[in-house]
């Protein structure tokens, strides 16, 4: 696990060379074909020596919900198993982590009358103004959700419009999940520093828009039946690039803006892992600080980290 830019893909390939392991991806957006670019999905190179599941199954025009990538990674990890190696799953997808983990709620179906709403709201008044109409009507939502979260936020807030009831009381009367065919041990790697990891998301967006990241959005944007209210293109640079080839936005502000996105994705993720139980940061310094002291071997020191979490 690890917020979007900090390496967890290199990692992933060493470890399963090392542990012969199958990859399991967590990534909400891999998920959909030809988001390629704009997604750091691996390279057919790299997918042609490192398999991994649960990428390009499904076409951006159709959602893919947390409760599908439960039921889809159960199967992966069980054919694993039965081959007798192990799943690795990696990714940067905290909720769906989450759902792996703790099951899914019994929640309404979406609506997308009732969400075009939320979505005019937002435009016209910022997502803040949706957080807080949230809090007026479920504040341990709004509390657990951050302003910058829209995904979320617009769920959250659905859920209440389409029953009267708070998201909060169905995750109260949610299920145990069936069990997984594994137990898992967690681990998490990030740059040392914020800046540091702010730097590596900047190179990055301006390095996928050399690979012709602007291209792949034009591609998707030209097939006429996509739009920016679908999930994938919600995606953090995805829907800024949208908007600029939409007139309505400036290069240099789109590139501002998926950048500023991105921190803002990184910032939400390194918040869930804060708070995840048994987890384990690769390469913590001494004061605490997230991510590899120089000179640390971070692939020896992920496998002696998982060696004594199976004693």
């Amino acid at each position: 696990m690890g917020p979007t830019a900090a390496g967890k893909t290199a990692l992933a390939l060493d470890l399963a060379d090392a542990l012969g392991a199958d990859i399991i991806s967590v990534d909400s957006a891999q998920v959909y074909r030809g988001m390629d670019i704009g997604t750091a999905k691996p390279t057919a190179e790299v997918l042609a020596l490192h398999p991994h599941r649960l990428i390009d199954i499904r076409d951006p025009a159709q959602p893919y919900s947390a409760a599908e990538f439960r039921d889809d990674a159960i199967e992966a990890m069980r054919e694993s198993v039965a081959a007798g190696r192990t799943p690795l799953l990696v990714g940067g997808s905290m909720l769906y982590f989450r759902v792996l983990l703790n099951g899914m709620a019994d929640l309404p179906p979406a609506d997308p009358t009732v969400r075009a709403a939320i979505e005019a709201q937002a435009s016209l008044d910022g997502w803040a103004s949706v957080h807080r109409r949230l809090a007026e009507v479920d504040p341990e939502a709004a509390a657990r959700i951050h302003p910058t979260d829209p995904q979320r936020l617009q769920r959250a807030l659905e859920v209440h419009i389409l029953t009267g009831r708070t998201l909060s009381s169905f995750y109260q009367e949610q299920q145990a999940p069936a069990p997984l065919p594994c137990r898992l041990r967690w681990l998490a790697i990030a740059p040392t520093d914020r800046a540091e990891l702010h730097r590596r998301i900047a190179l990055r967006f301006h390095t996928m828009l050399q690979e012709g990241f602007l291209e792949e959005v034009r591609a998707l944007h030209r097939r006429g039946d996509l739009h920016p209210a679908l999930p994938s293109i919600r995606s953090a640079g995805y829907r800024q690039a949208w908007e600029h080839l939409e007139g309505r936005m400036g290069y240099a502000d789109m590139v501002e803006r998926a950048i500023m996105a991105t921190r803002q994705l990184a910032k939400r993720q390194i918040t869930w892992l804060r708070s995840w139980k048994e987890l384990q940061w690769v390469g913590v310094d001494q004061d605490g600080r997230m991510g590899p002291p120089s000179g640390t071997d971070i692939l020896q020191e992920a496998l002696k980290r998982l060696a004594s979490a199976r004693i």
